[in-house]
């Protein structure tokens, strides 16, 4: 957790360094569009590979998972070329149905965000499973450098929001290179220790295997993605772009707790909760204490964004910005806890929880939509909407917690299980 924490804390401070410039060439509309557009590559990404990718850290053969990388790959390629073949036919209307005919002109950039947002999901979760956090570390602090770098430089020329799309989406496929090369050479030096045998089983077999993965998580993927994303598509159509641009500065700034040890105690934990299983551990008490830690890590950074959220905006990206550091307000609430759920939520592949991790995400997805309707149609407020909004996902992410921490403790009275 540390060598993945201290990565992305550097390639944080890069984007920090470079975000006060940044956000004055660019300004609260292109950021708008951009929030679109990844908005929707993002939802058409949870469900490319169908999240088989994730299954990559559980088989105890390493010829298996590399046969589930395979089949994701494939299954990406495919889901790809569908998505490309529809926007031809259908994709201005599809996109006016979910209010984003600003990124009409660069559509086609969407499938090709879908594949790379496999390979680069398929990179990372081999990376996890062999435990090569150090490469995972270097990656994000390169990536960070080298697109901010960019885009610094592309918007005093043309800060337009096609900068900030194209760049994001080269920033993926840049980090995806990055890791394969690493792999490539840490796999040359260390060549006699990782040759990996032939797969004890077809691809067929490990898509039959590992089908909870398309048939339970991919729904909820899916649905989390459009809960996370529906906010900017929502203020985009009905308080206007630079709403839209408001709420991606914001959530963006409030990622960082959670990219700086929220993703890493992820990428730590999934592997070490799967090994605490086959062990016998006490599982429970491994979330607890997980858990427990990032509240104690998380409450001052939340807390100070909660009460100086419009002062620390504009003066960090100006004083066009300070209606996104009162979004940061609210947002801070519901995001503290989506940064201490990262324990519960990396066991629940292990745990064999992702059909009721599904019914949750109907319901909580639900009504998050439900509250954002009524900030717009009942309180006729953008600030109402984005605080309703946090305050059910509050609610939710505090059952989840409560609900796998639960669950896990059954593991005791359990004879232990093996997912070849």
């Amino acid at each position: 957790m540390a060598l993945v924490a201290g990565g992305t804390a550097a390639a944080q401070a890069i984007t920090m360094a470079f975000a006060p410039f940044i956000t004055r060439l660019y300004g609260p509309e292109a950021y708008g569009i951009q929030g679109v557009f990844m908005s929707i590559a993002g939802v058409l990404a949870a469900v490319a590979s169908l999240t088989y990718p994730i299954a990559i850290v559980l088989p105890k053969s390493d010829a298996d998972a590399v046969g589930l990388a395979r089949l994701s790959i494939y299954i990406g390629i495919a889901m790809s070329l569908l998505a490309a073949v529809i926007l031809f036919f259908y994709g201005p209307e599809i996109l006016s149905l979910v209010n984003g005919e600003e990124i009409a002109a660069f559509m086609y950039l969407l499938p090709l965000f879908m594949l790379i947002s496999v390979i680069g999901m398929v990179m990372r979760q081999w990376l996890i499973r062999k435990k090569l956090f150090t490469l995972t570390a270097k990656v994000t602090v390169w990536q960070s450098l080298v697109m901010n770098t960019v885009k610094s430089g592309l918007g005093l020329i043309q800060p337009t929001a096609v900068v900030l799309i194209v760049t994001n989406t080269l920033g993926a496929l840049l980090a995806a290179a990055m890791m394969l090369l690493g792999l490539r050479r840490t796999s040359a030096n260390n060549y006699g220790e990782d040759r990996i045998s032939r797969p004890s089983s077809s691809v067929v077999a490990l898509a039959s295997r590992h089908r909870d993965f398309p048939l339970l998580r991919a729904p909820q993927e899916l649905l989390n993605t459009v809960s996370q994303s529906i906010p900017v598509v929502v203020l985009a159509a009905h308080f206007g772009s630079a709403s839209a641009g408001f709420y991606s500065i914001a959530s963006a700034v409030l990622a960082v707790p959670a990219m700086l040890v929220g993703n890493s105690v992820m990428q730590a934990f999934y592997p070490r909760i799967n090994e605490a299983i086959h062990r016998g551990e006490d599982v429970k008490a491994l979330i607890i204490k997980a858990t427990l830690g990032l509240v104690l890590s998380g409450a001052i950074p939340f807390a100070i964004v909660i009460i100086a959220g419009p002062a620390l905006f504009g003066f960090v990206f100006g004083v066009e910005w300070q209606l996104a550091g009162v979004y940061a307000q609210w947002l801070s609430l519901w995001l503290f806890f989506q940064y201490v759920n990262k324990p519960a939520v990396s066991a629940i592949p292990a745990l064999r929880l992702q059909k009721g991790l599904l019914i949750y995400e109907v319901f909580s997805t639900g009504t998050k939509v439900l509250a954002l309707y009524l900030g717009y149609t009942v309180f006729k407020s953008d600030v109402a909407a984005v605080a309703l909004f946090s305050v059910v996902g509050v609610a939710a992410y505090a059952w989840l917690i409560l609900w796998v921490t639960m669950r896990s403790g059954k593991l005791a009275t359990r004879t232990p299980f093996t997912r070849n």
